[in-house]
């Protein structure tokens, strides 16, 4: 878990200078190595490795706009993930996807920019395993912002009235972009939400990745023994901005240093030290986590860019009207405008 956590929060750090070179104040979100907007987690990586680590390949994850630690918690090929944000060809959906919507159908992990938008496949994912007999469960990750959301509360539902080996993780980090949790939600503890749907919650109010394994562990054995679903919440601290660039004014100083103060990563690095593990082990950890992370940006660097003509492949069923010189006869095809319907 610990090499885990200390890849993401590397690699999330060696994303941040990617993405401000080339930038400037007021920068073009287009400018650089890598096009867009860049939302970052560092401070949640206790939430990813203590639900992750009980996953199989088989079992599925889905991720919001803040992705990057929960895929590498569930073993996301890291050079192929690289290569997706800095918008290559050999990235995993051919650089089309970008940071926010990356996918793996390897490791069944998939993520989306829209607030709520990862309950409802993972509902339908868990009622897939169940009707198929097999005891591979779902995991939907969402901010706490999103506790509001018509989504999640739909998918709550659903899957307690079919008692669906799903587990719903809330990573908290008080923040709804710049809006404080308390102004927007009730109650404050969000696992509270459980309760209107006759399901199982917790909350874990303290970003430390031995107690989220716990509480873990039970949820995820309580969705693959057939017991039902869960909602899990997990107090974080968000070190950074809502996304690159943001000033952050509406944060006090206060809050910010909270969160530098109650690093998961220095937590666990302390607990390993009381197990007996030497700092020289520690530091051999790091090392190899940071050789990886280079190692990954390197490789997308040198990837190739795709070719403008592909645009439209892996997006559309068939290509849209007139891209093509002839578009092949449909079934059906009428003699209106537009041919088919």
């Amino acid at each position: 878990m610990y090499e885990d956590m200390v890849t993401a929060r590397l690699y999330e750090e060696r994303l941040q200078d990617e993405y401000m070179e080339g930038k400037r104040p007021g920068f073009d979100i287009s400018a650089g190595e890598i096009p867009g907007e860049l939302h970052l987690a560092a401070g949640h990586e206790a939430a990813a490795v203590g639900v992750c680590h009980h996953l199989r390949d088989d079992d599925t994850v889905t991720a919001p706009h803040r992705p990057h630690h929960i895929a590498v918690a569930k073993g996301v090929d890291l050079k192929r993930m690289t290569a997706e944000i800095f918008g290559r060809e050999s990235g995993l959906s051919s650089g089309k996807g970008g940071h926010m919507h990356l996918f793996d159908p390897d490791v069944n992990f998939a993520c989306s920019g829209i607030i709520a938008q990862g309950c409802p496949p993972a509902v339908g994912a868990a009622m897939a395993a169940k009707k198929r007999n097999t005891d591979a469960v779902a995991v939907a990750y969402l901010g706490e912002g999103a506790l509001d959301q018509g989504g999640f509360l739909e998918s709550l539902n659903m899957a307690s009235v079919h008692d669906l080996p799903v587990v719903f993780v809330v990573e908290d980090n008080d923040w709804a972009i710049s809006m404080p949790k308390e102004r927007v939600t009730s109650p404050r503890d969000g696992s509270k939400r459980a309760d209107g749907f006759d399901m199982h919650g917790v909350r874990v109010d303290r970003d430390d990745a031995r107690a989220v394994y716990e509480a873990a562990g039970e949820a995820v054995g309580r969705a693959r023994d057939g017991n039902g679903p869960t909602l899990l919440e997990v107090q974080v601290h968000r070190r950074m901005g809502h996304f690159m660039g943001d000033p952050e004014t509406y944060r006090p100083e206060a809050d910010q240093r909270r969160a530098e103060e109650r690093d998961c990563i220095e937590r666990l690095a302390a607990d390993l030290r009381d197990f007996g593990v030497d700092d020289d082990e520690i530091e051999g950890i790091r090392e190899r986590a940071a050789d990886r992370v280079d190692e990954a940006v390197a490789w997308a660097k040198e990837q190739p860019l795709p070719e403008p003509e592909a645009a439209h492949e892996d997006v559309f069923r068939s290509p849209p009207s007139g891209v093509t010189d002839e578009e092949p006869e449909r079934p059906g095809a009428g003699t209106a405008a537009g041919g088919d319907d």
